[in-house]
Parts: C-alpha cells; sequence; structure tokens
C-alpha cells in the first residue's frame, strides 16, 4: 500500500492520506495479534467472537438478518459460523414466531460462559496493546472517530 505523490493534491489530502494509512495499519496489527490470542488462548477465530459479541448484548437473540447486517457481513457468513456454534451447544436457534423462512439465534448458558471469559481477556489484550496511550488521548481520539463516523456513517 504505496501511495505515489500525485500533483495538484493539496497537502491537507497528502496529511489525510498518511492518518489513514497509519489508523489502517495500527488497526490491522491491533487485529492480528488479536486473532493469534484468540487462536492460542481460547481455540477460536476472530469472526466467531465477533458473533458472539454481538448475541450477547442480546438476552432475547438476534433474527439471522439482524447478526449479519449487526456485523456488517453476509449472511452465508454468519451462517456458517452459527451452525457450527449451535453444534458446539454455545448458541440455539429458534423459529421466529412460527415462520419458517425466519429463525432467532442466541447463546446458550455455556455460550454466555464461554464469552464471559473470552471477553475479559480481550479487554485486558487491549488495554495492554493500546497501553501507550494516555487516557486523555484516548478520550480525544475517541470523541474525534465517534465525530467523524457519524458525519458519513448510513451514506451510501
Amino acid at each position: 500500500m504505496v501511495s505515489a505523490p500525485l500533483s495538484g493534491i493539496s497537502k491537507d489530502y497528502k496529511e489525510r492520506l498518511r492518518l489513514w494509512i497509519r489508523m489502517l495499519r495500527a488497526a490491522r496489527s491491533i487485529e492480528a495479534e488479536l486473532r493469534e490470542r484468540l487462536r492460542r488462548e481460547f481455540d477460536t477465530t476472530l469472526p466467531r467472537f465477533d458473533v458472539m459479541a454481538a448475541l450477547y448484548r442480546t438476552s432475547d437473540g438476534m433474527l439471522m438478518s439482524g447478526l449479519s447486517s449487526f456485523l456488517l457481513v453476509s449472511n452465508g457468513n454468519v451462517t456458517g459460523i452459527v451452525d457450527r456454534l449451535v453444534s458446539e451447544g454455545l448458541v440455539e436457534r429458534a423459529r421466529r414466531n412460527g415462520d419458517r423462512r425466519t429463525s432467532v439465534v442466541k447463546l446458550t448458558e455455556a455460550g454466555r460462559a464461554q464469552f464471559k471469559a473470552m471477553a475479559a481477556a480481550h479487554e485486558a489484550w487491549i488495554g495492554e496493546l493500546l497501553a501507550g496511550v494516555g487516557e486523555d488521548d484516548t478520550k480525544r481520539l475517541a470523541a474525534m472517530l465517534k465525530s467523524f463516523s457519524s458525519s458519513w456513517e448510513g451514506h451510501e
């Protein structure tokens, strides 16, 4: 991901491009480390963790379509993960109001317990990986990213 200098591009745009590359590298580096730690410590994947995290947020479960929308992935990507979690007894699937076309998925008690352990480790890992970022900077960056994302999220 190397950018060649282009004539006519303003200095502000170049700085924003540099910022984007730094943010992307930081995110990819942290994500790679999280993937490795989840694999090593819990024999699981980041997509499985993400599915379980989404389901953990609601005790009533989620529609499969809602789950894939929430995770910003296709139904097909989520279906395979949910199928494996169901076979392991970590997630249960039920039909919504007798409708054979839609199903609601939710964590079982075993799934909730397993996710709680993974979430505690995940939180500690994030704390460790971002230990060099002070509290004031953390708050400032979070606020900046929140205002930034609100200006373009939902616009297609």
